[in-house]
C-alpha cells in the first residue's frame, strides 16, 4: 500500500521560510518522479514542482527562485524549502509521484498517488 505523508506546514510571516517533508512507503521511490501541488482557498489545485529520479528539477513560474525541491531516495524523503513566503503562497501543500517518465508532468491528472496535505499559512 502506498502512502505520502506531508509534514512541516504551519504559520509563518510573510518573507519568511518553511520546510516541508514527504515520507513515502510501499513504492519504488527512487524510480518515481516525485512533485508538490498547492491548492488554496477556492481555487483549484496548482503545480508547484518536480523532480525527477536524476534530480533534475522543473518549478511553477510564481515559485522559481524561491523554493527549491529535492529528494533523499536512501530515506524515502521528498523536501521542498519555501523562502521568501508571499501570503499568496498560502494553501494546503500536496506531495504526489508517478512513475518516472522522460517529461515534466505538471498535470495533476498525471499522478498516481497523492499525500493528505499539509496546510502552509503566510500572514503579511
Amino acid at each position: 500500500q502506498v502512502q505520502l505523508a506531508e509534514s512541516g506546514g504551519g504559520l509563518v510571516q510573510a518573507g519568511g521560510s518553511l520546510r516541508l517533508s514527504c515520507a513515502a512507503s510501499g513504492l519504488a521511490f527512487s524510480s518515481y518522479d516525485m512533485g508538490w501541488f498547492r491548492q488554496a482557498p477556492g481555487k483549484g489545485r496548482e503545480f508547484v514542482a518536480i523532480i525527477k529520479p536524476s534530480g533534475d528539477t522543473y518549478y511553477a513560474a510564481n515559485v522559481k527562485g524561491r523554493f527549491a525541491i529535492s529528494r533523499d531516495n536512501a530515506k524515502n524523503t521528498l523536501y521542498l524549502q519555501m523562502n521568501s513566503l508571499k501570503p499568496e503562497d498560502t494553501a494546503v501543500y500536496y506531495c504526489a509521484g508517478i512513475w518516472a517518465t522522460p517529461f515534466f508532468r505538471t498535470s495533476e491528472r498525471a499522478y498516481d498517488h497523492w499525500g493528505q496535505g499539509t496546510q502552509v499559512t503566510v500572514s503579511s
